[in-house]
């Protein structure tokens, strides 16, 4: 749902309330929510984002970049032992089940499970060493939670679990990108799908705005249909982006003059809310409706058969190509989680038993194919320079096959969570393209070299978007907090 405040009082972090939240639907309240939605994301759209502490003017290496960016999140945490830091001469209890193969960069390999990424990794770096030492964050919902915010929670219970969701939540990293940098476009400016982030009935977590305020949220497109139904893409619906049957473009542009005319009969409310620029966000709004931008984007009927099948016909692979469908129209931040809910079985990367079949047949396949076509579509569009594309779980798994390092029960065929070195991938938006980051001891236990802490992550990603790391945000108690309390990764821009 997208929802939307109203204006009101300084005694809140964004200069607004939180009353009145509205869903987007039908034109009855189009011209009081989406404009409103579009003033509030744009209210700092021309305060310049502070230069990065001992950097230049300029922002410093990579500084601003990337204009959009693609968030691919394998919740659940995939073994990166048995993807794409495979490694030899090790106990037979370490080593992957699967063999080795060259991919396009000298020296670097990947396992038999992503022959299609092996292809295209020279247009990427890796990052062998994300790392970092667990306190309360073993387990996925609190692990989830750090890898979108940049922070920690006090609420953490010894398995990991958080409270649900709620108004005092840091904001998603995407929340608050759009806060600093709205869309150009009349556009969506933040998107989630095909799921929810979840572990067990914890759902959402750190996935929404937080203290930023509903304004900020992602529009989640969730389509009905469990996280088996492959084919769930192929009936969403996007309602709220349209018009009415009932009314036509030319209606809708009667009410928009007739709204002008009333505000022109009104000068005492035209004075009190000028600094809004709500005849500015009004059109905007209407804008986004009427032309159709945004439903457009979303159809993926509108691709060539081929491509569809390139990316892969399932959930995981038609997000991946929405996602670029989405970009390419301006949105500004989209999150492509894996359309598997962690801790469970058939598709997740949670392997804790059946790792050599589940990753054999299921996942790897699905994301291979969509991750491999991603990179390719959006270097072949002249995408890549201005997309910053982020793939990266929770934590990675156990070196050691059916040992207990959370808790959990594992069997011979599986393996547990493993936080301290773990391998994501992070392309375009100015990355160096063929370069691997940091590398990971004989049995990928632990950084050898050049560990990346997922606040520094965070703060790479900001800075790629020209937003400094430590800029500060108000809570909900209007006390400042930075973005993140980390410093951007600049090695890994060209």
């Amino acid at each position: 749902m997208l929802a939307i405040p109203g204006f009101e009082s300084k005694d809140t972090c964004d200069g607004v309330t939180r009353r009145d939240l509205m869903r987007i639907g039908g034109s009855a309240v189009l011209g009081l929510t989406l404009p409103q939605l579009l003033a509030v994301q744009g209210a700092r759209a021309n305060e310049k984002a502070p230069v990065p502490k001992g950097s230049t003017e300029s922002g410093g290496k990579g500084f601003g970049k990337a204009k959009n960016v693609i968030l691919i999140y394998l919740q659940g945490g995939p073994s990166h032992l048995d993807l794409w830091d495979p490694k030899e001469d090790v106990p037979s209890a370490n080593k992957s089940v699967f063999k080795n193969i060259a991919t396009k960069l000298p020296g670097t390999q990947f396992t038999e499970l992503l022959p299609k990424l092996s292809q295209v990794i020279d247009k990427t770096t890796l990052l062998r060493t994300v790392s970092y030492t667990p306190n309360g964050l073993f387990n996925h919902t609190a692990a989830i939670y750090q890898m979108h915010t940049g922070y920690t929670t006090d609420k953490v219970s010894p398995s990991g679990q958080l409270e649900p969701p709620n108004a005092k939540d840091f904001p998603h990293l995407g929340s608050n990108i759009i806060k600093f940098k709205p869309p150009e476009v009349p556009m969506l400016p933040f998107v989630m799908m095909p799921r929810p982030l979840q572990e067990s009935n914890v759902v959402g977590k750190g996935g929404g705005a937080g203290f930023l305020g509903k304004a900020y949220d992602p529009y989640t497109l969730y389509p009905a249909g469990d996280d088996m139904d492959l084919a769930k893409m192929d009936r969403i619906k996007v309602d709220d982006l349209k018009l009415r049957d009932e009314l036509s473009t030319a209606r809708m542009e009667r009410r928009a003059t007739l709204r002008e005319t009333v505000a022109k009969g009104m000068p005492e409310i035209e004075q009190a809310v000028s600094k809004y620029e709500l005849d500015s966000y009004y059109g905007k709004a209407l804008g986004l409706v009427v032309s159709g931008r945004a439903k457009d984007a979303f159809d993926l009927t509108k691709e060539k058969p081929a491509l569809r099948e390139k990316y892969g016909k399932n959930t995981f692979g038609q997000c991946c190509l929405l996602a670029r469908r989405l970009v390419e129209a301006g949105t500004r931040f989209v999150e492509v989680n894996w359309p598997k809910v962690a801790n469970s079985d058939n598709h997740s990367w949670d392997v804790h038993v059946g790792l050599s079949k589940r990753m054999k047949d299921q996942a790897a396949p699905m994301f291979d194919g969509g991750v491999s076509a991603l990179i390719e579509d959006l270097a072949d569009r002249g995408l890549l320079d201005d997309t910053l594309v982020v793939v990266v779980g929770e934590f990675g798994r156990s070196p050691r096959r059916g040992v207990s390092t959370s808790g959990n029960q594992n069997s011979d065929d599986g393996r547990d969570h493993w936080p301290y070195c773990y391998t994501g991938l992070i392309a375009g938006g100015g990355i160096r393209k063929g370069y691997v980051h940091g590398k990971s001891d004989k049995t990928a236990s632990a950084p050898l070299e050049n560990p990346v802490h997922p606040t520094e992550l965070l703060a790479t990603v900001y800075h790629a978007v020209g937003i400094k790391p430590d800029t500060i945000v108000y809570n909900h108690l209007n006390q400042p907090r930075e973005l993140v309390k980390g410093e951007p990764v600049t090695a890994l821009f060209g």
